[in-house]
Parts: structure tokens; C-alpha cells; sequence
């Protein structure tokens, strides 16, 4: 793991921990990376999870498919930003999601039992992890109330606009530049992609955006 300290020292979870003990602390709770290419599946729904993910490279997608392949993106994942977490610490750590390795991603896998408990040396970076955590858990349940409030809007446009508003809020400015393309967008909005392109194409004939592929730039 030596050859991932620098990569990851830096990284939320770790807050709070030097430099110097990274390699014991990474040893004692067991932590291992792997590779996955684009278009590869990190774990499947219904299968038990017993370690939290972190993005070292590349992006990771939480989707939801219904009983006939239907799906939907729940929550991308980027550099640096952990999942899993929501299962592995419930009553039952069987995932109810697949994660999907939207391009080629090195993930940091940390057995969770192992993070959230004190080894019997009482290692001080324990409580640094416990409390990065149960931070890192409030901010994935943001996320999902931001999905909700997308996808609770009733008309495609209305969910298009609450998107691009919380993506404006975040970049704190009215042109920004989506993460994602036009078909993740869709799946994300629970919507068709030819629908999807229909409605913003409307929307930019009636002044309320405008766009180049993935920039946009809100008008009203």
C-alpha cells in the first residue's frame, strides 16, 4: 500500500491522521486496491458488502434496475468520494444497488468493521475514521435528498431545471459544466435520452438556457 500513500493522505476520510502513520494504519485495518476497466461492475445488488469503496481514479455509478433491466443512476461518485458505506454499516450489509465503473477506476477498498472499531492497540487514527465517517455518511445522504428532489418534480423540464440549479448552486455560478453526458443525464432523470434532448432544445428556444454540448448556462 506504500505506493498509494500520497494519493490518498489527502483524502477526506483520512482527515485528521499524519502522514507517518499511514502505512501502519492502512495495514492494521486491512485495506487492499483493485482495477477496474470502463464498463466493468464493482458489485451487484443484493450481494453482502463488507468493505467501504474510496475513488482513487476515475468514476463510479450507484444504480437502481427494476425486476425488467430498467435503470437509473442514484449517485455518481468521483475522485475521492466513498461508497458503500450505507450498507455495510446497516443491519444487513446486503447492497440493494450495483455499483458500475463508469470509466477505468482504481478503488481503495477498507473493511468497515475493521474502520469502525478500535484494534486491541487502541491506535489514535480510529477515531479520526469514526468521525470522518459518520461525516462522510451525512454527506451521501445529501446526495440522495438531492436525487429526491430532482426526481420528485412532476414534468421533465421542472426536473431539468432543479438539476442544473443545484449544479449552478455548486459551481457557484451560472455557467457551469455538467459531469456527465446526455445519456447519464437521462438515466439520471428517469427519462428517455431522444425526450431529454427534445426538452432542452424547447428550453433554449424559449430563453431559459443555453448550452454547448456539456456547458451550460442558466438565463432564468
Amino acid at each position: 500500500m506504500r505506493e498509494y500513500i500520497s494519493a490518498i493522505c489527502g483524502l477526506p476520510l483520512f482527515a485528521g491522521i499524519q502522514e507517518e502513520d499511514f502505512e501502519v494504519m492502512l495495514g492494521c485495518i486491512g485495506s487492499y486496491v483493485k482495477t477496474y476497466n470502463k464498463g466493468e461492475f464493482i458489485s451487484f445488488s443484493s450481494e453482502p458488502m463488507k468493505c467501504v469503496g474510496i475513488v482513487l481514479d476515475g468514476t463510479v455509478h450507484m444504480i437502481k434496475e427494476d425486476l425488467w433491466g430498467n435503470k437509473t443512476i442514484l449517485v455518481f461518485i468521483k475522485k475521492t468520494e466513498l461508497f458503500g458505506e450505507t450498507f455495510v454499516c446497516g443491519n444487513r450489509n446486503a447492497s440493494t444497488v450495483t455499483f458500475f465503473a463508469a470509466a477505468n477506476a482504481r478503488i481503495l477498498f477498507l473493511p468497515f468493521d475493521q474502520v469502525m472499531h478500535s484494534c486491541s492497540k487502541a491506535c489514535i487514527f480510529h477515531q479520526f475514521l469514526i468521525e470522518n465517517m459518520v461525516r462522510l455518511i451525512a454527506n451521501k445522504n445529501i446526495q440522495l435528498m438531492e436525487k429526491l428532489e430532482v426526481i420528485s418534480k412532476k414534468t421533465l423540464r421542472e426536473k431539468i431545471m432543479t438539476y442544473l440549479s443545484l449544479q449552478a448552486q455548486l459551481s457557484n455560478c451560472k455557467y457551469f459544466e455538467l459531469p456527465i453526458g446526455r445519456l447519464e443525464l437521462a438515466d439520471y432523470l428517469c427519462a428517455d435520452r431522444s425526450a431529454l434532448t427534445r426538452e432542452l432544445c424547447k428550453m433554449k428556444e424559449d430563453g431559459l438556457l443555453d448550452f454547448e454540448k456539456n456547458t451550460f448556462r442558466l438565463l432564468k
